[in-house]
């Protein structure tokens, strides 16, 4: 009987389990070791941080239903992985073996990367996590009494830009709701060369159609911005040009502002000798393994991978969730193979789908691979993205209650599409 363990139980780690599950059978032992009781649907923070989603409406216990599947689950953030012994040390100082380790864990919050930034002892608020959702929420209701400026975007290294967007478009169509917009300049401040780079190098038409919405909803914007430091009622930012000299200093007064941080592996993962790079994500080879450690697998954002393009500021590339699904499954597979006694050759075609709300409208995009160059290179906009994104919210907390990672539907769809989760052998 092989030990398997997947750290993190997130968008990658609790399909990663329910795959290896139904792939191996009980003949073999799973185990999801998560810092949390609880599957939060990190997608739906913007709608959180605005009071349209509460925490019950996006997050599921996860014991019952892992257990309900023969997945053991412990409750209990890892302190150390000891990669030579094949052994974690969790938090409360117990030891878990393992023959395989999965890690899914996302990423460590690099707030401390620019000066008063961040929601604990600084000045700018997040979505990154539903506690940090609520807590903007909190923050947005003492705004509705006194508003006034909102700074919105993504701090120098940031990779996931996506919900900035979103977040801005949100909070515009929420203050239009209640006849507050007029007292509210909005700036959208971004590390990005422009707007709709998304750190993919854009996507379709990306470029132009944002920068239309923006305008439309007057919002200014500001790119290849280097933000410095944060204080209680501004932003410093410098402008850069597209040769990285200085085109402009900005000093932005906000009353309330979401800033998205750059991201850096977990402490635990990043100390692992040979696992990781210097900012502490994994690196893997083309069948998602660590190069150094043959038995450790890892997918999601805690991987790395390159920038698409230098960018005068640094943009990290997003890893998105039908991505990360990708990798995932080529884990499962791979691993599989391994218990086989058969070399890994199941690589994730790490193609991406995506859905952005913008409050009563939305944007999509399809790219495949999501890095370029593609084979497919698709944006749209219109108010079926919007209903999309409510309905996939509602089908992803379905599939992790019901322990099923890819229903036989949703797999016929997308193949219907010519979007698969491996690359042709």
């Amino acid at each position: 009987m092989a030990k398997i363990i997947v750290v993190g139980a997130g968008i990658g780690g609790v399909p990663a389990a329910y795959e290896l599950q139904a792939k191996l059978g009980r003949s073999h032992r799973v185990t999801v070791v998560s810092a949390s009781e609880y599957f939060q649907f990190i997608p739906s923070n913007p709608w959180v941080a605005v009071g349209k989603r509460a925490r019950d409406e996006i997050t599921v216990e996860l014991r019952p239903h892992l257990e309900k599947k023969g997945i053991a689950f412990v409750a209990q953030p890892v302190a150390s992985i000891l990669a030579e012994e094949n052994r974690l040390r969790l938090a409360d100082g117990a030891l878990l073996d393992y023959d395989y380790l999965v890690i899914t864990t996302g990423p460590r919050l690099a707030f401390d990367e620019v000066p008063g930034s961040g929601p604990v002892g600084g000045f700018t608020h997040s979505i990154c996590t539903t506690d940090h959702a609520e807590r903007t929420f909190a923050a947005y209701e003492r705004f509705l009494q006194n508003p006034g400026p909102v700074v919105v975007g993504a701090m120098p290294g940031a990779s996931c830009f996506g919900p900035a967007y979103e977040f801005a478009f949100i909070l515009d169509a929420d203050l239009r709701k209640r006849k507050l917009r007029h007292k509210v300049p909005i700036t959208y401040v971004t590390s990005e060369p422009y707007v709709g780079h998304l750190g993919l190098g854009g996507v379709g038409d990306s470029k132009s159609m944002l920068e239309s919405e923006f305008r439309n909803h007057d919002i200014k914007w500001i790119t290849n911005a280097r933000t410095t430091r944060v204080e209680a009622d501004r932003l410093f930012t410098t402008e850069l040009d597209g040769l990285g000299n200085v085109l402009r200093e900005h000093e932005l007064p906000f009353l309330f502002s979401m800033m998205l941080p750059a991201f850096k592996g977990v402490d635990a993962v990043a100390a692992v000798d040979g696992l990781c790079n210097p900012r502490g994500f994994v690196l893997i080879d083309e069948y998602q393994r660590s190069r150094k450690y043959r038995n450790i697998f890892s997918a999601g954002v805690c991987v790395a991978i390159p920038p698409v393009e230098v960018t005068p500021v640094p943009t990290g590339a997003p890893k998105t969730g039908y991505m990360i699904e990708t990798m995932v499954t080529a884990i499962v597979e791979n691993i599989a193979a391994d218990l086989a006694g058969q070399e890994a050759s199941a690589k994730g075609t790490w193609n991406a789908i995506c859905l952005a709300d913008m409050g009563d409208t939305g944007a999509a995009f399809v790219a495949l691979p999501q890095l370029p160059p593609r084979n497919v290179n698709w944006f749209k906009k219109g108010k079926w993205v919007h209903l999309a994104k409510i309905a996939f919210e509602k089908y992803f907390l379905h599939k992790v209650r019901s322990g099923s990672s890819e229903p036989v539907f949703e797999k016929y769809v997308l193949k219907a599409l010519g979007i698969f989760r491996l690359e042709d052998k």
